[in-house]
């Protein structure tokens, strides 16, 4: 068998291999795509290949599977932080890689599948478009509003749209105004599309039905905190799933002095987004989630309270996931042991 650390670029990869039957060490730079291909297609089945987390690897993930090759997905930041040595080249990362591999340090990541992943690409492009819906309507509002026009979101409304057509503007103002309205037109219907796409996304998952039923959470958060969490029971506690999403504090304490600071910020931003806006629809229709919301609003200040928020609902919807749960067998498993606090039975 033979087990290779692989320091991946977007044009070329260097690669350590380790052959167990010989025990030597042989390196390797292969340029992309033609050169990996042939390396790879002539090697035995079996092998197995380590690297570090990147953004374009799935042709590599592809070619290897079609070999019936192994990758391991290594987390970046622990790769990096177990190098000792101040001179990095990419032999010497390529031979840290394979290292961690032999001495079974090799920090691996879980890696959803490419179904997954494919659907999580219309998550995002739907929200890339939204906020390109957003930047459009930012821009006619403004042009409004220089014209004394301020209608706000009533200017969206079909009298409102009457008026921002009929607004007496020189003449590359007009054709702006008019391009504007074709994008924003054209962005409404390929939203809704999408929203369709992700209906029927939902409508194939039962556990993403079952997240639904929670106030506050629609078909984009639930399928996005299904996509993005994997197989719950990888997580032993809801503090965990918080870590994962970046909304606990970052912390800097020594000497017996505990320091807090600002939420991590670590894994996707994408859900981090959907679940704050998904928390503040929550607290309106959640008795508990809405008390604690105003409760933390005041003593601290309602971006702090939005953020607690949306950790509560980011565990809720984890535990929802882990046993089947919908909205309410949540409600009833849950025992209140204060204004503030939740546990679960049993």
């Amino acid at each position: 068998m033979l087990i290779i650390g692989c320091d991946f670029h977007a044009g070329f990869q260097q690669v350590a291999i380790f052959d167990k039957q010989t025990g030597e060490i042989e390196q390797k730079r292969l340029k992309h795509r033609e050169e990996a291909e042939r390396f790879y297609r002539s090697l035995p089945p079996g092998v197995r290949v380590g690297m570090e987390a990147c953004g374009h690897y799935p042709w590599f993930e592809r070619l290897l599977a079609s070999c019936g090759h192994e990758l391991w997905l290594g987390d970046a930041s622990a790769i990096r932080a177990s190098v000792v040595r101040k001179q990095k080249t990419d032999r010497r990362d390529a031979e840290h890689l394979l290292q961690l591999l032999l001495q079974e340090r090799f920090p691996r990541i879980w890696v959803p599948s490419l179904e997954e992943r494919d659907a999580r690409q219309l998550l995002v492009h739907r929200h890339k478009q939204v906020q390109a819906r957003t930047r459009v309507k930012n821009q006619l509002q403004a042009m409004a509003l220089s014209q004394g026009v301020q209608k706000k979101r009533k200017l969206w409304s079909e009298a409102g749209r009457a008026e921002l057509e009929k607004l007496e503007l020189l003449p590359y103002a007009a054709q702006r105004r008019q391009q504007l309205l074709v994008a924003l037109d054209q962005l409404e219907e390929e939203i809704v599309r999408l929203n369709q796409q992700v209906d029927e996304e939902v409508k194939q998952r039962a556990a993403a039905q079952r997240l639904m039923t929670h106030p506050g959470v629609g078909p984009v958060t639930a399928l996005a905190m299904m996509l993005t969490l994997g197989p719950a029971k990888r997580f032993a506690s809801g503090k965990q799933v918080a870590s994962y999403f970046g909304l606990i504090p970052s912390e800097h304490s020594s000497g017996g002095g505990q320091r807090l600071g600002h939420i991590s910020k670590q894994g996707s931003s994408f859900l981090r987004f959907l679940l704050v806006e998904a928390g503040q629809s929550a607290a309106r229709y959640d008795r508990e989630l809405g008390r604690f919301y105003r409760r933390l609003a005041i003593r601290k200040h309602r971006g702090l309270a939005k953020v607690a928020v949306a950790r509560k609902l980011a565990v809720r919807l984890y535990l929802m996931l882990r046993e089947d749960w919908t909205y309410a067998q949540l409600c009833r498993a849950v025992v209140q042991v204060s204004p503030s606090h939740a546990v679960v039975a049993g």
